[in-house]
């Protein structure tokens, strides 16, 4: 089977499950009991999901292109004539979807009008305002405090992750980890990093919060286990993309694989790499911020105890201190990166 048929069928497969799953339960409407089943549910839908995919097969066989049949299709079988999309199966499945998706966004965000409008709670946000507003400078020195600590937590995050990014990024490169011992690693460590990053810094501070106590010790080493995914798969993408002339050259001249790497590989990412370090500094430093509100150390820290005392004038000064550090970051960021193009 084709890789874009398995692709296509996922996909197709998914909205169509999604789409009947959201109509059976508007209808039925479950009680909790019934939606807490699992088990039961689980094959409802894994059931709706492999008739989806049938479906999907029977009517791209008729010549009806589905969404998952555009969107993955190769160039060679793409239509030269282009159909405007509400003269087309695929463009009606992508509305209805998206349509589908809206409605049960609304209600599973409980999205309320009334509520944003309630008097009660405009009056309540609007003295929350005032005092946000109305800033207690007598805090200031210690939110100065504990923004550089914040700083620093970002920045040893990145020192510390770099070493580690950097040799992980040519083993999770495609163009270097060739044959099948090689791809098999390639899919292991991409694996490894999705995993990583899909558990954000604010849960690797809790774990890290429990493992070696609450402070900046905890969120700068959340910080560098975000980073040390995020980075590699930057680095490993980068290195994807290289030009291949220097590569053969040395090979051409005996090289093995270590010396390809440092000699033909690593000049060409270079700059990229230190400008998507620098990125990646003012990205932990906004990260860092925030997993102090979980016992991560900082100012996020400092925060959450103004904030859990209602105490809204030094709640504001933090938060400018916050805004002014973070400006400042991200100019410098992008002034340091343009340099290095």
């Amino acid at each position: 089977m084709q890789a874009y048929v398995i692709r296509r069928s996922i996909l197709d497969g998914f909205s169509f499950a999604f789409l009947v799953s959201a109509l059976i339960v508007a209808v039925a409407q479950p009680t909790d009991e019934q939606i807490l089943n699992m088990s039961f549910n689980t094959i409802i839908f894994a059931a709706l999901y492999a008739l989806g995919i049938v479906v999907s097969a029977v009517l791209n066989q008729s010549n009806i292109p589905t969404m998952g049949e555009k969107l993955f299709q190769p160039a060679h079988k793409k239509s030269v004539e282009h159909k405007v999309w509400y003269k087309t199966f695929a463009g009606w499945h992508l509305v209805v979807l998206l349509l589908a998706l809206f409605i049960v966004g609304l209600f599973k965000t409980k999205f309320s009008i009334n509520e944003l409008l309630n008097e009660d709670g405009f009056n309540g946000a609007i003295r929350l305002f005032k005092g946000i507003f109305s800033p207690n400078l007598d805090i200031l020195p210690k939110a100065i405090l504990n923004i550089i600590e914040t700083i620093f937590m970002a920045f040893m995050a990145t020192v510390l992750a770099i070493p580690f990014a950097f040799v992980l990024s040519f083993v999770s490169a495609k163009n270097i980890m060739t044959g099948k011992l090689g791809y098999a690693i390639y899919i292991t460590m991409r694996t490894i990093f999705n995993v990583m990053r899909s558990i954000e810094a604010l849960l690797w501070a809790i774990i890290f919060s429990v493992w070696v106590g609450i402070g900046p010790f905890a969120g700068m080493l959340a910080l560098m286990i975000h980073s040390i995914a995020s980075l590699a798969k930057q680095y490993s993408e980068m290195v994807e993309t290289v030009d291949e002339g220097p590569i053969e050259g040395v090979q051409s001249c005996g090289a093995n694989k270590l010396q390809t790497i440092w000699y033909a590989i690593v000049p060409q990412v270079v700059l990229p790499y230190v400008s998507f370090t620098v990125y990646r500094w003012d990205i932990n430093v906004r990260m860092a911020t925030i997993i102090g509100l979980v016992g991560g150390g900082g100012i996020g820290t400092l925060l959450v105890q103004y904030q859990g005392q209602a105490m809204w004038p030094e709640v504001g000064t933090i938060i400018i201190v916050i805004a002014v550090v973070v400006w400042i970051m991200d100019q410098a960021s992008a002034y340091i990166r343009e340099a290095l193009k």
